[in-house]
Protein backbone atom coordinates (compact mmCIF):
# COMPACT_ATOMS: atom_id res chain seq x y z
CA UNK A 1 0.00 0.00 0.00
CA UNK A 2 1.19 3.34 -0.82
CA UNK A 3 0.04 6.68 0.01
CA UNK A 4 0.47 9.95 -2.15
CA UNK A 5 0.00 13.35 -1.20
CA UNK A 6 -1.19 15.67 -3.95
CA UNK A 7 -2.05 19.61 -4.21
CA UNK A 8 -4.53 20.67 -6.83
CA UNK A 9 -7.38 18.75 -6.18
CA UNK A 10 -10.83 20.66 -5.10
CA UNK A 11 -13.58 18.69 -6.05
CA UNK A 12 -15.19 15.63 -7.15
CA UNK A 13 -14.66 15.62 -10.60
CA UNK A 14 -10.54 16.12 -9.54
CA UNK A 15 -10.74 13.10 -7.26
CA UNK A 16 -12.49 10.56 -10.03
CA UNK A 17 -10.41 11.32 -12.48
CA UNK A 18 -7.14 11.09 -10.03
CA UNK A 19 -9.19 7.74 -9.07
CA UNK A 20 -9.55 6.65 -12.83
CA UNK A 21 -6.17 7.28 -14.02
CA UNK A 22 -4.52 5.44 -11.33
CA UNK A 23 -6.63 2.42 -11.68
CA UNK A 24 -5.58 2.27 -14.85
CA UNK A 25 -2.78 1.53 -14.13
CA UNK A 26 -0.75 -2.10 -14.77
CA UNK A 27 -0.67 -3.69 -10.88
CA UNK A 28 -2.84 -1.31 -9.47
CA UNK A 29 -5.70 -3.18 -7.81
CA UNK A 30 -7.55 -0.20 -5.68
CA UNK A 31 -6.97 3.74 -5.62
CA UNK A 32 -8.60 5.67 -3.35
CA UNK A 33 -8.56 9.38 -3.16
CA UNK A 34 -9.06 11.23 0.58
CA UNK A 35 -10.51 14.80 -1.13
CA UNK A 36 -9.88 16.23 2.45
CA UNK A 37 -6.93 14.96 3.47
CA UNK A 38 -5.68 15.53 -0.11
CA UNK A 39 -4.11 11.95 -0.75
CA UNK A 40 -4.84 9.00 -2.94
CA UNK A 41 -4.40 5.28 -1.10
CA UNK A 42 -3.33 2.71 -3.59
CA UNK A 43 -3.20 -1.26 -3.61
CA UNK A 44 -0.88 -2.83 -5.88
CA UNK A 45 2.66 -2.40 -7.56
CA UNK A 46 3.64 0.42 -9.54
CA UNK A 47 6.79 2.57 -9.31
CA UNK A 48 6.69 5.86 -7.94
CA UNK A 49 7.48 7.13 -10.96
CA UNK A 50 4.85 6.10 -12.76
CA UNK A 51 2.52 7.26 -10.22
CA UNK A 52 4.23 10.74 -10.11
CA UNK A 53 4.05 11.00 -13.88
CA UNK A 54 0.52 9.12 -14.10
CA UNK A 55 -1.10 12.36 -11.72
CA UNK A 56 1.18 15.08 -13.18
CA UNK A 57 -0.37 13.74 -16.58
CA UNK A 58 -4.00 14.09 -15.14
CA UNK A 59 -3.48 17.52 -14.00
CA UNK A 60 -2.24 17.42 -10.45
CA UNK A 61 1.01 17.62 -8.25
CA UNK A 62 2.80 15.24 -6.09
CA UNK A 63 3.65 16.28 -2.98
CA UNK A 64 5.17 12.96 -1.47
CA UNK A 65 4.57 9.42 -1.67
CA UNK A 66 5.00 7.06 1.25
Amino acid sequence: MKKITIEGMSCGHCKARVEKALSELDGITSAVVDLEAKTATIEGDASDEVLRETIDDAGYDVISIE
